[in-house]
Formats: structure tokens, sequence, C-alpha cells
């Protein structure tokens, strides 16, 4: 649904006289790095592969930057954003610079982890640069949370980024690459540059596209799986039967039922899928 007058985007001026009139000094706690480039948060939307059919949520808007290049393609753009300052003002920066596109954006003010419910439309995707310190959290719990989501792009922590797009026997395989692949298939999008971003943080960043996949089949519940996925990489080094002996009784039992499942009990938890850690759930649990 784009507008034959398309939103104004934010350039390293326009950002840092928005900060000034907050008086906004850009925290680490919050993961607070702002993208001067528009040509950046165009690339985030084409990546994105948003159509004028999506209802977009955006996680940690900021000033606005990606919001504005996201109206310029999406049908509605929920933002959630957990600092009043930055909430307060960005349904004017959208009027200023998107007038023909403000009545299809919403602020919510509230943290993303504890978000439980999103005014109008079901979202159908997530675009967001994550505030790299929960990226990982809050990408899983919205997840969960909104499984109207069928696809989405997220700019993360470079290393995240690996870990979260990582395949069985990597060495950057683990919990965010297991638990993420319960939900989407995960692939690397790109890397992105330092200097797009004021302040420039002290890390590489990156992009990770997903698109909604079918969950395991499994009579197990996540919740029961992705405990299995904790204790398998709590100790990386441990073979699956030491690691799962609490949670089966005794490490013979732990053996029994990998066994029982199809999975050698000296494996370690870096070589399995999401499908086979279903496996081992169910078994436990039956």
């Amino acid at each position: 649904m784009t507008s034959s007058a398309a939103p104004r985007l934010l350039g390293a001026a326009d950002v840092r006289q928005l900060a000034a009139r907050l008086d906004l000094r850009p925290t680490k706690q919050r993961g607070q790095n702002f993208v001067i480039d528009a040509n950046t948060c165009r690339r985030i939307v084409r990546e994105s592969a948003i159509t004028g059919d999506d209802v977009v949520v955006e996680v940690g808007p900021g000033l606005g930057s990606l919001t504005l290049a996201l109206l310029e393609v999406a049908q509605r753009v929920i933002a959630i954003e957990i600092d009043d300052k930055l909430a307060g003002l960005l349904p004017e920066t959208v009027a200023s610079h998107a007038p023909e596109q403000a009545d299809r954006f919403e602020v919510v003010l509230g943290d993303a982890m504890r978000i439980t419910v999103l005014p109008g439309p079901a979202p159908t995707a997530l675009v967001a640069n994550l505030p790299y310190n929960v990226s990982v959290p809050v990408l899983l719990h919205l997840l969960m949370l909104l499984p109207s989501l069928e696809r989405g792009l997220v700019m993360v922590q470079a290393e995240v980024a690996d870990r979260l797009a990582a395949s069985p026997g990597s060495k950057v395989y683990g919990v965010p690459s297991v638990k993420a692949a319960w939900y989407a298939d995960v692939r690397r999008a790109g890397a992105v540059g330092r200097n797009v971003f004021w302040p420039a943080p002290n890390v590489d960043s990156g992009l990770v596209a997903w698109t909604r996949r079918e969950r395991p089949v499994t009579a197990a519940t996540r919740e029961q799986v992705f405990a299995v996925v904790d204790l398998a990489f709590a100790h990386r080094r441990k073979v699956l039967r030491g690691a799962l002996r609490d949670l089966a009784g005794s490490a013979e039992a732990a053996a029994a039922a990998l066994e029982h499942a199809g999975i050698d009990p000296l494996a370690r938890g870096e070589s399995l899928t999401i499908e086979q850690f279903a496996r081992i759930a169910e078994v436990l649990h039956a």
C-alpha cells in the first residue's frame, strides 16, 4: 500500500536533532544505537520481503528511522517501545515525516518481553533493530506469543545472528539455534556496518531472516522440549547421557530413554536437530 507521497526518512542530522529535543543520551542498558542511514533502513525492509498486505510489529523503534521505512511499504505498523520519551515523540515524528501513512501507525508503550496482547489486526511480520542485550529472548517470546507472524527480519549482534541461523554440528550451534528452529526456518541475510549507527556500537551487526514453519510433530510440549535443550547445552562437553541424568533420574535411565528415541547416548547436544530433541522429550515424559 505505497502512497504517492512516500515517507521522508531520517538522516543523521534528523536523528541527532530529535535526540536533542529529548535531551537523549543513548544508553547501553537499553541497547540504544540508532540507525542514521536511510539506505540501511530501506535495505532491511527490502530484505524482509514485506508487502502492502502485511501488518508489521517493530520492537525498539527508537526515534523512528526504520518505522518510516516500514510505513513506506506495510499496510500497518505497530511499534513496541519501552522508553516513554521515545514512545511519546514517535507519533509526532510519523505525522510530520509520513503524514499520509500516520493513520496506519500505532505505538505501544511497554516491554516487548512482557507484552501479552497487541492492538488491531493480527500481525503478520516482525521487522526490527532489536536491542542487542535482549534480542534472543525478545524474538523467542514474540514467536511464541504471536502465531500469526509468518516471517520477519531482525538486526542483531553479528555473533547472535550466526547462532540463530546455525545448523547442527556448527561450532556456534546452541540453545538459540534450536529454540528458533522450533518456530521457524532461519537464515543469515547479510551484515551491517557500524558506521550506520549513532552512537557506533562496539560490535558488528547482522541480519537474520526467518519464515514460520510447522512445529515438530510430538506429544511433548514446547516447555518440555526446551527443558531438554537447556540441559543438553548447559555443559557443552557433556554427552547427552550425563547431561540429562537429573531429568531422567539417573545416567542409566537417560541412556535408555535416548536409545528408545533413536539417539546415541554418547552424542552431544550440538549434533541434534529440534526434531530429535522433541523425540527425547517425548520419551522422557511418556
